[in-house]
């Protein structure tokens, strides 16, 4: 599974960016990653194994998908010759770049207020703990 996202990208997981960084490197990065991953730890490069041959990371499709994402890449770089179209399409291009930007950062702030919400009420639950246990203490006593 490729993704679309750079690898670079700071809300990816680790593990994403690295297999989008090896994607982008090709069918031999993969391959060098799963013999290096034998000789360290034959498990993981067992697991290693077992998800390229699942994601048919050893078939031509990753390369292929990869190309197809390089010529993209350079077909939106080039001029049409038009330069009304080409300012049209520069315009737009920024504006999805800026919005999908712009979205990022909504989910990142989503992200932080359910973790301070999530991270609030653990600290609520905890005062009610620790007062509920002091309670008894001072009902013992």
């Amino acid at each position: 599974m490729t993704h679309a996202v750079p690898y670079s990208s700071p809300s990816q997981g680790w593990f994403a960016r690295a297999e989008a960084w090896l994607d982008d490197k090709g069918k031999g990065a993969w391959i060098a990653a799963m013999v290096i991953s034998f000789i360290a730890f034959w498990p993981i490069g067992l697991a290693l194994l077992f998800y390229m041959i699942t994601t048919k990371r050893l078939g031509s499709g990753s390369c292929r998908k990869r190309r197809a994402k390089q010529h993209a890449r350079f077909t939106a770089s080039r001029t049409s010759g038009n330069t009304a179209f080409d300012a049209y399409k520069e315009e737009t291009l920024r504006r999805l770049e800026e919005e999908q930007h712009n979205f990022e950062a909504f989910l990142e702030r989503l992200r932080d207020a359910k973790d301070k919400a999530e991270f609030d009420q653990f600290m609520d639950e905890r005062a009610e703990a620790h007062d509920a246990s002091e309670h008894e203490e001072t009902e013992k006593a």
